[in-house]
Order: C-alpha cells, then sequence, then structure tokens
C-alpha cells in the first residue's frame, strides 16, 4: 500500500501526543532489562495487561533474574502462573531461561535471530523483545499495533494482512525512540478498542478466541490448580475439580503431553 510522504509525519504526530496526555504506565515498562521484557511478553500474549500485572510482580520478585528462573523447579513457576492461563507459555520461559545460561552465558540475546532460537519464542516476541529491551526499529505487530494502522490506513477495508501492514510499521518507527514509538502505539490502540472501534476485527489475521467457560482450556486449568496443592492420585481430581471422570481424564493427557504434569502409577503431581 502507497502511503504519501506527509502522512507519516501527521501519524507520529498525532500518536505521541495521544502518548503524552493518556500514556499507561506497566511495571514491565519501568524495567528496561531484556530477562523483564521477555517475562512480560511471554505473559501479555493472548492476555490482557492489566491481568498480567499481579502475575508479572510476584514472578519477578521470586525469580530476579534469568539464572534465578533457569535454577528453579518447573512446579514453582507454574505456581506462580496458575490463573493467567495458557500454562504451556510457563515451561517455554523456564526452558528459554535454561537456554539463556547453557548457550548466552546467562545473558538474554539482544537480536531476533537469537531470540527467535529460544524455546517459544516467535517473530513477534523475539521483535518486541529487541525493541522493548534493546530500543532497537525492529518491525513489532501485534493486536493493538495492527489495530491502530488498520484504523489509520486502510479505511473500511477487510481481510488486510500483516504483509500489508509491515511496510507501513517499519516506515512510521521513530529510530531515535522505538522503544517508546512502540509503547505509544501500543496505548492508542488500546484507546481505540475502549471507545468501541475494533479495528483488528478487520485483519486477515483475526481469530475470535473460543468461549472459556466448559472449554479443554477451562478444564486444563481447574486441574493444575488443585496440583498447586501438592501431588494427587487420580481419582481424586474428578471430585476435587468438579469435572468428569471423562474430561479430568482428557485434561490429565494433555497437560502431560506437554510435560506441564508427571504420572506415577495413578499419582499425578505438577511437571
Amino acid at each position: 500500500m502507497k502511503v504519501a510522504a506527509q502522512e507519516i509525519p501527521a501519524f507520529q504526530e498525532a500518536v505521541w501526543n495521544h502518548y503524552r496526555e493518556y500514556g499507561r504506565s506497566f511495571p514491565w515498562r519501568e524495567k528496561q532489562d531484556a530477562y523483564c521484557v521477555l517475562v512480560s511478553e511471554i505473559m501479555l500474549q493472548q492476555t490482557q495487561a492489566v491481568r498480567v500485572v499481579p502475575y508479572f510482580e510476584r514472578f519477578v520478585e521470586r525469580f530476579p533474574d534469568v539464572r534465578s528462573l533457569a535454577r528453579g523447579r518447573l512446579v514453582t513457576v507454574l505456581k506462580l502462573w496458575n490463573g493467567l492461563g495458557y500454562n504451556r507459555r510457563a515451561r517455554f520461559l523456564h526452558e528459554a531461561a535454561k537456554a539463556v545460561v547453557r548457550e548466552h552465558r546467562g545473558v538474554v540475546p539482544s537480536t531476533e535471530a537469537e531470540l527467535m532460537k529460544l524455546p517459544g519464542i516467535g517473530p513477534y516476541t523475539a521483535a518486541a523483545v529487541a525493541a522493548f529491551a534493546g530500543n532497537e526499529p525492529s518491525v513489532v505487530i501485534e493486536t493493538n499495533i495492527r489495530s491502530v494502522f488498520i484504523h489509520e490506513f486502510f479505511g473500511d477495508r477487510e481481510g488486510v494482512t500483516d504483509a500489508e501492514i509491515a511496510p507501513l510499521v517499519e516506515a512510521a518507527v521513530d529510530r531515535e525512540n522505538p522503544r517508546e514509538w512502540y509503547q505509544a502505539l501500543m496505548d492508542y490502540g488500546a484507546h481505540l478498542k475502549k471507545q468501541g472501534i475494533n479495528p483488528s476485527r478487520r485483519s486477515a489475521h483475526y481469530a475470535r478466541q473460543s468461549k472459556f467457560e466448559g472449554s479443554a482450556r477451562q478444564a486444563r486449568g481447574q486441574v493444575l490448580k488443585v496440583l498447586t496443592a501438592g501431588r494427587l492420585d487420580e481419582k481424586e481430581i474428578p471430585r476435587l475439580t468438579g469435572l468428569s471422570a471423562a474430561r479430568a481424564r482428557k485434561a490429565l493427557e494433555s497437560l502431560a503431553a506437554e510435560k506441564l504434569v508427571k504420572k506415577s502409577g495413578s499419582t499425578v503431581r505438577l511437571g
């Protein structure tokens, strides 16, 4: 998509003006070291920022740096993560910390290419860590940023792809201050949604989140929650969770396949 040269400066000014007046404050924005940025970005995947705040604060208090997380037990990580959802992220983060210590002498990589070699780190997370920790002008596209560019540059078009958005993101990035620029974009996108405008629905990549109540995700979370108290006999899990025996068994099988729980005979515990 072609954009007139004068449109970008005007767009940048509007985003910066909004940020100066309405910019949000989050604890991870105050911590620019790569480890804290990595923790926050993985927590923020598919989770609203306001929900992440207490989990992030507890997590970095318990594991203040990558070495402490690498030394920690997965069971402790899962207990801290309990209630945040998408628990496989916790395992990936734990594995990533161990890889950083093992392969990078405890220093979180600064390049997108090296970050993407870590367990559970995809293109978005790698670009975000590079931008927010390293102040690199990488191309960062997530739901709020996507919303801003669709709203400002694509009119009423449906099916807008990230491939169309990426050149605009690259052209608009403030190369002197990409860290705050992307924070400003995210805050403007969040503002649009609060106004009842959600341009991300016109993205080709938009997918409505499935209903949580009665879902496999809910069942898995219920099983993990009761296991935070300690190991249990598998037969006790339906009674403690309120799940049917079939749903409890299916949830356990799924969690075991992802190495979030371990079974020994009929005894089950967190991984």
